[in-house]
């Protein structure tokens, strides 16, 4: 069974070796992070920067989990309130776990945890065109293109297009929420 859960600082070194083991693989999609993050300080101290994240209403972090095992990670970062009540969406499935399915229900699980107790009205994703399978992953889960924004990430000596999805949340004449819940989730 998949499950997504905030990091704690207990966390760490079974992260660091997640990040570790996968770090060519996502290099492939994303920028690289610098050569310091791949330390256990490091990581730890990320944890605890995501904590603060939460408990000011900026970014909720995400581990997704099967089992015990770290398989991902999913995030609804940027977060804007009051007026907005919308957050953009990230996710990463490490290499051996891609193709079965994990990235699309870490997704729907976030998107369940930004509705009910976030309280979020919308989420947004952006992805490269080339990235076939994200662009999968958001159209299963409700989310739809509406635009395109040429050259404008520079990655491994190119630049690329980017596409951005939306997903609304919630019902239709629903007031906005001033702020989460639940923050705990």
């Amino acid at each position: 069974m998949l499950t997504i859960r905030h990091p704690t600082l207990n966390d760490a070194d079974a992260l660091l070796a997640f990040e570790i083991d996968n770090r060519a693989y996502f290099e492939h999609w994303i920028n690289a992070r610098s050569a310091a993050y791949y330390s256990l300080a490091a990581v730890r101290e990320a944890i605890a920067s995501a904590l603060a994240d939460i408990d000011q209403d900026r970014a909720y972090q995400y581990l997704v989990c099967s089992g015990d095992e770290i398989v991902g990670r999913v995030n609804l970062v940027d977060v804007a309130r009051p007026y907005f009540n919308r957050a953009t969406l990230g996710y990463r499935i490490g290499s051996p776990f891609a193709g079965q399915g994990y990235a699309s229900q870490a997704v729907a699980l976030a998107l369940e945890c930004a509705a009910t107790h976030l309280r979020l009205s919308r989420v947004e994703a952006v992805v490269r065109p080339q990235n076939v399978g994200s662009t999968r992953v958001l159209e299963r889960n409700g989310f739809t293109a509406f635009g395109r924004a040429t050259r404008s990430m520079y990655l491994h000596g190119e630049w690329h297009d980017l596409l951005y999805y939306e997903r609304h949340l919630g019902e239709a004449g629903q007031a906005p929420c001033t702020g989460p819940s639940d923050a705990g989730v």
